[in-house]
């Protein structure tokens, strides 16, 4: 399944980030905080990367949906605003800028996603906007 097919014609209307009307990045974020984490992890190319803070790139849907099942069960994105970018070869960037929420604490975040030419994410980058002192505060 490629993430054009998985993902929805529309959009939760209550969902909206600032800038952006991709309906990927949408459907991203409304599965991640859903909690469905094998959609999630359909709107990626068949060997797309995630990048979490604090780990070295997931690679490939299987491993992002483990992943997520293990790391996300409670954190929900809150994302604001973004940006988009056309790159070389017709994929698309974007940079989104938001919240993300756990039981125990929040964090700005700056999501980065590069989009192919089908809207699949090639590559996520998910970095933490917070103070060496705050990141001390975060570790388990």
């Amino acid at each position: 399944m490629t993430a054009a097919e998985s993902t929805p014609t529309t959009v939760d209307e209550k969902f909206q980030i600032s800038g952006i009307t991709e309906l990927t990045l949408l459907h991203y974020f409304q599965t991640l905080n859903a909690g469905k984490f094998e959609e999630t992890a359909a709107l990626f190319a068949e060997d797309g990367v995630m990048h979490p803070p604090f780990e070295s790139g997931i690679v490939g849907r299987d491993a992002i949906t483990r992943y997520l099942q293990q790391e996300a069960q409670n954190v929900k994105a809150y994302p604001r605003e973004g940006v988009v970018e056309t790159l070389e070869g017709e994929q698309i960037q974007f940079q989104v800028t938001g919240k993300a929420q756990t039981s125990w604490c929040g964090v700005n975040v700056l999501w980065t996603f590069i989009l192919n030419q089908q809207k699949e994410i090639l590559y996520t980058r998910i970095k933490l906007l917070a103070s060496p002192k705050e990141l001390l505060n975060l570790r388990r």
